[in-house]
């Protein structure tokens, strides 16, 4: 009866300890990271017992959230512009701060009834009355692309007749729609979506330099957990996952 009563105890004990590690975490990540993650998720979760919540979308969004005191516990930009801003106003744990991907950028149309396009130079063209990006100001993917543009002589071209987006995702709708004639995306973006197809590739040399930097924040309510998924996060297992949704490693 008492070695029962032990084993019972020791039940308890463990169920107890699981309980106290178990986390819920508030992840601030890039749109353009939405199906990996949730991908990692399942794994993640079934393994280390924490609960993932994801708050997805622009990056220049996101980090004006944390700024304001949003509960953020990690967060993963598309950009090194919107965690250098944080990291300025002391909201990073700064030995966690790591640059984790690459992309590059595509040039879609709709796959149904898109537009001709071989060469960016197309986009010029008054067959193309619409292209959307991100919004260039703000936003990681159309700040790139603007870059891009800028670059190839362009951007000066096309400027009356871009279509800005709350985000990358939203611009692979507008082309998807068929609301617009083409538009600049991720390459990864391009990739999950069959309602559009890739017109031109943009090749890394070519593109500017993209970098997803990913960290703890500072005021996180579950840093240990925080840094452990983190540290997941960089792990051959969720490389894996990046790799197959198109995802480079970090330049």
């Amino acid at each position: 009866m008492k070695a029962f009563r032990a084993l019972v105890f020791i039940f308890i004990a463990a169920g107890r300890v699981a309980a106290v590690r178990a986390a819920d975490l508030n992840v601030f990540a890039a749109a353009s990271l939405s199906d990996a993650l949730k991908d990692i998720a399942q794994a993640y979760e079934a393994s280390a017992g924490d609960k993932l919540r994801f708050n997805l979308g622009a990056s220049s969004t996101l980090a004006i959230q944390i700024k304001q005191g949003a509960p953020a516990d990690i967060f993963f930009s598309a950009d090194e512009a919107k965690m250098d801003d944080l990291a300025r106003a002391g909201l990073v744990l700064a030995d966690t701060r790591r640059s984790l991907l690459s992309n590059t950028l595509v040039i879609v149309v709709n796959a149904d009834r898109g537009a001709a396009i071989a060469a960016p130079a197309d986009l010029a063209k008054p067959s193309i009355g619409r292209l959307a990006l991100a919004e260039p100001q703000t936003v990681p993917a159309g700040i790139y692309a603007k870059a891009y543009l800028q670059k190839a002589g362009l951007w000066k071209k096309v400027i009356d007749k871009t279509v800005p987006t709350e985000n990358v995702r939203a611009c692979l709708a507008a082309v998807e729609s068929g609301n617009v004639d083409a538009g600049i995306v991720y390459k990864t973006d391009a990739l999950i979506s069959k309602k559009v197809k890739i017109a031109y590739e943009i090749g890394v040399a070519q593109g500017p330099k993209i970098s997803y930097p990913l960290a703890v924040m500072k005021e996180s309510r579950n840093i240990d957990a925080a840094r452990r998924f983190a540290a997941y996060l960089a792990s051959a297992d969720a490389r894996a996952v990046f790799t197959r949704y198109g995802f480079l490693p970090a330049p």
